[in-house]
């Protein structure tokens, strides 16, 4: 009953203002190593006080995600009433929880509270290396915390932890005497955990309060913003879409007035120099192999293409606050749930288009295509935090919610989106007629070769976001908060922009050759921008990050591969339709027999 009251009255107070002497929860949260992010085990599983009866509360989807195991703890603290160094328990530490506690200061783990919304760290304990001959190692365990909280009116700005002027409780190994504590001989140790409350006025209103937690550095700061080095990207950028436009359209004049004459005895040299892009028009239309495959690539594509457009629209109007903990992770997988219909519609449409035959199998496959590599990864991932004790790995509930997501709305959405979409699709809307026996493709260049547009077309747009990669690295690998949506949004559209103009360019390149073989090549030359990222977070892991361990490793290099499938997909998509565009745009323009 008493627990009740309590939660009530700090449930009213966080919706309400407090009260003098109105109770506030703490809720202890998590701990792990202060280099590995993603590698968190609940407080509790450290030989801490606790209650007898540990609550826990009710999180979202988002916090789950993001491994918050809150928990109820023995810390009392009244609104604006200050503590003195009250006793929250005493413990008997056998040699075995001591030891654990020397491999977890020795691991640099730091703990995670939470005070009306408010994170708070601070570190498990204290480690000290000094000397080289002789060498000392000292290993402390802080038993007192100063809890600094600043207030304004009746809301709870900040709240922070201070072992300032503490001295903290040396864990030597087999420990036998007590020092700050106990000794009970044979290697255990008793300890007294205190704490105490400190309230300070604060002029910065409740509605600005997420700037105080961004402004705190308890973590390294890495987010600092060089601006010159953005603006330096932009200008890159957009002189290298000049460029390619310019010179594409000269070209582009220059061919049709050679294509577009009206003597006959003109199209004698169609076959010569680099621009025989006009006597392939029979074959540039031919429909390309592995239509499902290809429609399934387009549709989830422009599935992640609008996800991510909605992420950065949501962002810009203020609806992820650094407080809603795991609000982007719970509005990504709705989001991903209702777009699927999108890329159910988009290649079932695309594909009823070029006369495919298996539309069922076409809907499995674009429903598989991301959601199976997914399901391995996550599978794996989540077993080793399993296996390792970590808040990471999911709980069978949220789990069963996920699956069930998949099944009851994402899935028959794709299923709704395909069926529709095959439906209302047109006509293909061929320039050109398609002749029945295909043209022999003459020996291409080493310079036009596959791999060498992969090169150029996936650089390129990597080059345009490589600066701005390092600060959402940083984010996602890191603790940092990201707040630079509207600049997120500027990359966003140059990178599409590039994305779109490169695939053109190389498309040309190719057709110029007499290659009519442009709609796989359209989707792997800008797709490959996935590649690039994938080897710059292992750089990034290697020489960016201080990051180790299985744990760690695994949902790094895990979730990282699926990073680079979702812009393989997503840029794939884009440059394909640009490609097609601009096919289309270049065969109507020629005045054909």
């Amino acid at each position: 009953m008493l627990h009740c009251i309590l939660v009530l009255s700090s449930f009213l107070g966080l919706i309400l203002g407090y009260k003098q002497g109105d109770n506030l929860t703490l809720y202890v949260n998590k701990v792990g190593p202060y280099h590995n992010p993603q590698e968190t085990y609940h407080y509790y599983t450290l030989p801490v006080c606790r209650p007898e009866k540990v609550h826990h509360k009710s999180l979202s989807l988002g916090e789950v995600l993001d491994g918050d195991r809150m928990a109820e703890s023995l810390y009392h603290i009244r609104f604006r009433e200050n503590v003195e160094k009250k006793t929250l328990c005493q413990l008997i530490l056998s040699e075995k929880q001591v030891d654990q506690l020397r491999e977890a200061i020795e691991e640099l783990y730091y703990f995670e509270f939470v005070l009306d919304d408010i994170p708070i760290w601070g570190f498990v304990g204290y480690i000290e290396e000094s000397g080289f001959l002789p060498h000392s190692h000292k290993v402390g365990l802080w038993t007192h915390l100063d809890f600094n909280i600043e207030y304004n009116g009746n809301s709870v700005i900040f709240a922070n932890v201070s072992v300032k002027d503490v001295k903290p409780v040396p864990l030597e190994e087999g420990v036998g005497a007590a020092v700050g504590g106990v000794g009970l001989g044979g290697g255990s140790l008793t300890v007294t955990h205190t704490y105490s409350v400190h309230w300070f006025d604060s002029s910065l209103p409740h509605a600005r309060r997420a700037e105080r937690l961004r402004d705190y550095s308890f973590f390294p700061k890495t987010l600092e913003i060089h601006w010159l080095s953005i603006i330096n990207s932009l200008v890159l950028v957009v002189l290298l879409l000049g460029f390619v436009i310019i010179i594409l359209m000269r070209v582009l004049k220059n061919d049709f007035a050679r294509y577009n004459v009206e003597e006959e005895g003109a199209c004698d040299d169609l076959d010569q120099g680099d621009n025989g892009w006009k006597i392939i028009h029979t074959d540039v239309f031919r429909f390309p192999p592995y239509k499902s495959l290809l429609c399934a690539v387009l549709g989830v594509g422009a599935q992640f293409l609008t996800l991510a457009t909605g992420i950065i629209v949501m962002a810009l109007l203020g609806m992820f606050n650094v407080h809603h903990h795991g609000a982007i992770n719970s509005a990504a997988i709705v989001l991903y749930a209702l777009t699927s219909c999108v890329s159910g519609y988009v290649s079932g449409s695309f594909y009823t288009q070029i006369s495919g035959q298996r539309w069922v199998w076409n809907i499995i496959l674009t429903s598989s295509l991301f959601s199976a590599p997914l399901f391995l990864t996550w599978s794996i991932v989540n077993s080793i935090h399993w296996w390792s004790g970590s808040t990471q790995a999911l709980p069978a509930t949220t789990v069963l919610l996920l699956l069930g997501a998949w099944m009851l709305v994402g899935f028959p959405l794709t299923v709704i989106g395909g069926i529709v979409g095959k439906n209302r699709a047109g006509s293909f809307q061929a320039p050109c007629r398609t002749r029945n026996i295909p043209r022999q493709i003459p020996t291409q260049p080493w310079y036009k070769h596959t791999a060498v547009h992969m090169s150029i077309g996936g650089f390129l747009p990597f080059s345009a976001i490589s600066v701005e990669l390092y600060y959402i690295f940083a984010t996602v690998w890191g603790r940092e908060h990201y707040t630079l949506y509207g600049i997120l949004l500027c990359v966003f559209a140059i990178l599409l922009s590039v994305g779109a103009c490169i695939s053109v360019a190389l498309t040309y390149f190719l057709l110029s050759g007499e290659d009519y073989r442009w709609w796989w090549r359209s989707v792997l030359s800008t797709g490959s921008t996935g590649l690039f990222i994938f080897v710059y977070s292992v750089f990034y892991y290697r020489n960016r990050s201080s990051m180790s361990g299985l744990v760690q490793t695994t949902e790094f290099f895990g979730y990282s591969l699926l990073t680079a499938l979702v812009f393989s997909l997503m840029l794939g998509s884009v440059s394909f339709w640009a490609s097609l565009a601009f096919i289309r745009y270049i065969y109507r323009s020629l005045k054909m027999d």
